[in-house]
């Protein structure tokens, strides 16, 4: 195991600059996900890492020592791709111990761990089949199990499920998490799925246009986000944004006239453009006489099983919310909601930076 270093780490393809002076350090043992939208340069940072891209400046450290300009087979890492990558002429059994067959691993070490490494995966009984005749799920495992084999002080993982089917990502994040308690080996993930963020990591790494926006454990980027590309990516369904003013008594104001509560004890300049947030989950439906603080027209329903999920809209502005019920909604009803503002977050609008 070992920790991981990124000081100012710099990427350039030509003129244009990918990661713009990366910062970040990963503890021995951690599981740390980098998650953004596309082309914000978290597959860079992670091909540099492995050594397949080069940094055009700063440095990166594993276990203390810089591998910059060292090759990557001499990094001791593991990379799981997202293509499975599988030698099709190859068993699974001669899949997961070809790295240690070029290391010349005596062949009892390397039978004892690629037989340890398919009883972790549940590929015991696959051993001497073809990639051809396996699953995709079972062809992700034998990736992994390729991985595990070589005992890396780094497990790197770029996109692995998005190959598979819904049913079979949910298996296999399962999987990756009981693995990583089982070996505690230094992981880092990359994928564009906040949910797969959300349910496996240790700690999450916001990316946008080649910086961090923020880091924290899961619950602390969902309950108090940095600034609006946060709060907007992290949590599903997405945040409710609504823009206005600020102004004296405590008061948000919408575009629309509409008034909000804001969270307690925030003292803000009056007349601040700002804009408003509220998940949909602590949005509730006024019950029991409670007076509401909205009562927007309802435009789409989706039941979800578990929960529905409602839009609506009042004036200029829409919220969704997430209702754990078996009420019968219809597009045109009005719905009364209550916000509370301590579940509330105030944006400033032209930094998006949190207002505390």
């Amino acid at each position: 195991m070992a920790t991981v270093s990124f000081d100012r780490t710099r990427k350039a393809f030509g003129a244009h600059e990918v990661l713009k002076g990366i910062s970040l350090d990963v503890a021995d043992g951690e599981f740390v996900i980098l998650v953004g939208p596309s082309g914000c340069g978290k597959s860079t940072l992670l091909r540099m890492l492995a050594g397949l891209e080069q940094a055009t400046g700063g440095d990166i450290r594993i276990g203390g020592r810089s591998v910059i300009g060292v090759s990557p087979k001499d990094r001791d890492i593991a990379m799981v791709f997202q293509t499975y990558a599988l030698y099709p002429h190859m068993t699974v059994s001669e899949n997961m111990g070809f790295s240690l067959r070029l290391a010349k691993a005596p062949k009892a070490q390397a039978d004892a761990r690629i037989k340890t490494a398919a009883s972790m995966l549940d590929l015991g009984q696959l051993l001497d089949r073809y990639p051809k005749e396996l699953s995709g799920g079972q062809r992700q495992r034998v990736a992994m199990g390729r991985a595990i084999v070589r005992d890396p002080k780094v497990f790197l993982f770029d996109e692995p499920l998005s190959n598979l089917d819904a049913k079979l990502r949910v298996q296999m994040r399962a999987e990756i998490k009981a693995l990583h308690q089982r070996l505690k080996t230094t992981s880092i993930y990359v994928t564009h799925d906040q949910v797969e963020a959300m349910t496996m990591a240790d700690r999450i790494v916001v990316m946008n246009g080649g910086n961090i926006e923020q880091a924290g454990t899961p619950l602390e980027l969902y309950d108090n986000p940095a600034n609006l590309f946060v709060a907007g990516f992290i949590g599903s369904p997405s945040m409710n944004f609504i823009e206005g003013i600020l102004e004296a008594g405590s008061t948000f104001r919408s575009k629309g006239g509409f008034t909000m509560p804001m969270p307690h004890g925030l003292a803000a300049k009056m007349g601040r453009e700002a804009v408003y947030g509220i998940r949909p989950e602590h949005v509730e439906i006024a019950r029991n006489g409670r007076e509401p603080t909205l009562s927007p027209t309802i435009t789409v329903v989706e039941p979800m099983g578990a929960e529905t999920l409602i839009l609506a809209e009042f004036d200029s502005d829409s919220i969704s919310v997430s209702y754990r019920g078996r009420d019968i909604f219809k597009p045109g009803d009005k719905l009364p909601i209550v916000i509370d503002p301590n579940q509330a977050h105030l944006f400033d609008k032209a930094t998006g930076e949190k207002i505390r």
